[in-house]
């Protein structure tokens, strides 16, 4: 008896194991890549706005302050832009992984409920067995009587 409640936790425990393993290996793959994603943005958007600061430290005049202006607005733009861009992809990545995760749960609830149908048949066939060996012998020993 201890020895199949020992396998059965083992078994259970190995499980949980490869599972979490699963999780956290999607969640880490999903962290690495919005991550990167963050990051690229922050250097694109760092890029130009260094490149428009360089351009507005060499005007000298004003319709060199004129002609900025615009660029100036255009890199504001961008960023706002790309900000937003990057914001939905680091989301539905983020929505995807989850359900990723959501579905390894659901097949965990799945098979635990497979099991435990499985388990609660077994144990009702032999009550029942049990039952019907009790009544027979009742049966038998009434008779006799």
């Amino acid at each position: 008896m201890n020895q199949q409640f020992n396998e059965q936790f083992v078994a259970a425990t190995r499980q949980f194991a490869d599972t979490a393993a699963q999780v956290n290996r999607i969640a880490l793959e999903n962290a690495q890549a919005v991550f990167g994603l963050q990051l690229a943005t922050l250097e694109d958007r760092a890029n130009a706005a260094f490149a428009f600061w360089g351009e507005a430290a060499e005007v000298r005049d004003a319709d060199g302050l004129k002609n900025l202006l615009p660029k100036g607005a255009q890199v504001a733009r961008e960023t706002v832009e790309r900000g937003v861009a990057t914001g939905q992809e680091v989301l539905g990545r983020t929505v995807k992984a989850n359900e990723q995760i959501g579905e390894i749960a659901k097949s965990q609830f799945e098979a635990a409920a497979k099991t435990t149908q499985a388990n609660v048949e077994q144990a009702t066939k032999a009550a029942t067995e049990k039952a019907e060996s009790f009544a027979r012998g009742a049966t038998k020993a009434s008779k006799a009587k």
